[in-house]
């Protein structure tokens, strides 16, 4: 078939849904953190808008047409209301419609967003476009790794492509890969294929660490003649669902028995890493004491547990308060979510001493408020850090100081991202000893530049990397770290 220009339909909707959360997903959420329509004026550059910002400029640099639907993302959280869920998915598909005909579709989601009455949204959504589009079109999603890739979800698409790598360095990277892939489908040039094996794994892998560092190259390296993408599936720990846990795709060039077995072999090597790669979490005071005997420079604690990219509250006090106990000074802490403390310290202003409760406020797996007497040292009306793509707004922030130890507060939940949430503030951190960041691995890539030592934290909070003792109704049970051997079980 020769070339042609193709109708190419766009379109975002998504988050992480932690079934554990204690908060919920619901119009607030969305709005507070992104609903844009393309066609009403210029769009941010931020991680959920950028992959449909990069199949704009790819669609109008090889002169097809694109019809934009909207985008809409929510910081993670508990599930998605279901009213919510619905409207949202409706409006996405209402434009769906009245782009018809289409030759592509191509999808920003996440892969793991639940809502009320539905555990599996995208295949949900995927299962309509389709519908929708006809069975000729050409249907491709971008799914973050933390996904949850299930049997609907793969039969309703031509092509599901993952992020490789965490921290999410690559979210631009695999929107150009899946506009590639679905374009030379359109175009006759290659017949996508996929085979799905599932690991029996449940757990969290960084991939700055080995031996995953090199699976994921050896991943990339794969990808060449007839097999079209590779992605493994990670999932998501604390999605209390039944297709929860790491999962091998591949696509491969009209040959569904090749991407079935690559799938299993990829599948098998990353079942024999299975210890080696086992994330290394440490536990409080183990963590402290470690960051102690560290060589010189600043030592970066991770408090995963409380990760509000996992949707955890970020607003736990468990850290710190061991930190205050055990008389550690010359630290820094954050980001805390805590929009009642952020309006007192700007009531009463820089160098103003106050009495605070912070933290602790949304629920058991935050713990309980900590009382301190703090020296207000910065404030910031719309404070912001570098995030994955583009910027990440923290709202009205505050710098406070607490017996040696530097605190940032902030009036939006989100991760810790990069250093200049402190050092906007003012906080210099090259003389810090210990910096303590809410987030589980996204911190990795802009904080290695100022901390020479990284340690990752299993602290009391939302989020627990134990995924044996973790409480899941829905999944069958049969998974490792549970049972030794899930496949004979």
């Amino acid at each position: 078939m020769s070339d042609r220009t193709l109708r190419i339909f766009t379109a975002g909707f998504e988050t992480e849904t932690n079934t554990f959360s204690p908060i919920p997903t619901g119009w607030a959420s969305f709005e507070r953190n992104l609903i844009v329509r393309f066609t009403e004026g210029p769009v941010p550059l931020v991680g959920h808008t950028g992959p449909m910002l990069a199949w704009r400029a790819a669609a109008q640099r090889d002169g097809h047409t694109l019809i934009e639907g909207f985008s809409a993302s929510a910081e993670p959280a508990g599930r998605v209301l279901q009213p919510v869920y619905e409207q949202l998915r409706d409006e996405l598909l209402d434009d769906l419609r009245a782009a018809l005909p289409v030759d592509v579709v191509l999808l920003n989601m996440h892969g793991a967003m639940a809502a009320t009455l539905e555990d599996d949204c995208e295949g949900d959504i995927l299962r309509r476009a389709r519908e929708i589009a006809g069975p000729q079109a050409v249907i491709g999603a971008e799914l973050d790794l933390h996904c949850h890739i299930t049997e609907r979800m793969v039969a309703n698409a031509t092509a599901l492509v993952t992020f490789k790598e965490y921290p999410h360095d690559d979210i631009i990277a695999t929107a150009e890969q899946l506009y590639a892939l679905c374009i030379d489908a359109a175009l006759g040039r290659t017949k996508p294929v996929m085979g799905l094996h599932d690991c029996r794994i449940i757990g969290v892998w960084p991939t700055t660490r080995e031996p995953i560092r090199t699976f994921v190259e050896k991943m990339r390296a794969q990808e060449s003649g007839d097999i079209l993408s590779i992605s493994l599936g990670h999932g998501f720990p604390w999605g209390d669902v039944a297709d929860v846990g790491a999962k091998v795709l591949v696509i491969a060039d009209g040959d569904a028995e090749r991407a079935a077995t690559c799938a299993a072999a990829f599948g098998r090597e990353f079942w024999e890493m299975r210890e080696a790669a086992r994330f290394p979490a440490l536990s409080l005071d183990a963590g402290i004491d470690a960051a102690l005997a560290a060589p010189p420079g600043p030592v970066v604690l991770a408090d995963g547990a409380d990760n509000a990219g996992g949707g955890a509250p970020s607003d736990s006090t468990f850290v710190l308060r061991r930190l205050l106990e055990r008389g550690i000074r010359n630290a820094a802490s954050g980001l805390y979510y805590d929009p009642m403390s952020v309006a007192v310290c700007f009531e009463a202003g820089v160098g103003t001493s106050v009495d605070l409760r912070i933290g602790g406020k949304l629920g058991s797996s935050s713990g309980a408020p900590l009382d301190v007497h703090a020296i207000i040292r910065g404030l910031r009306e719309a404070h912001e850090q570098d995030g994955l793509v583009g910027a990440a707004s923290l709202g009205r922030s505050a710098w406070i100081e607490v017996d040696g130890i530097d605190i940032v507060l902030v009036s939006v939940r989100t991760q810790t991202f990069a250093p200049n949430a402190f050092t906007g503030l003012g906080i210099e951190l090259a003389n810090k000893r210990i910096i303590v960041v809410k987030s589980t691995q996204h911190f990795y890539r802009k904080f290695a530049a100022v901390a020479p030592t990284i340690l990752y934290l299993s602290a009391p909070g939302a989020l627990q990397f134990d995924t044996a003792t973790v409480s899941y109704t829905k999944h069958d049970g049969r998974f490792w770290p549970r049972l030794a051997d899930p496949f004979s079980a």
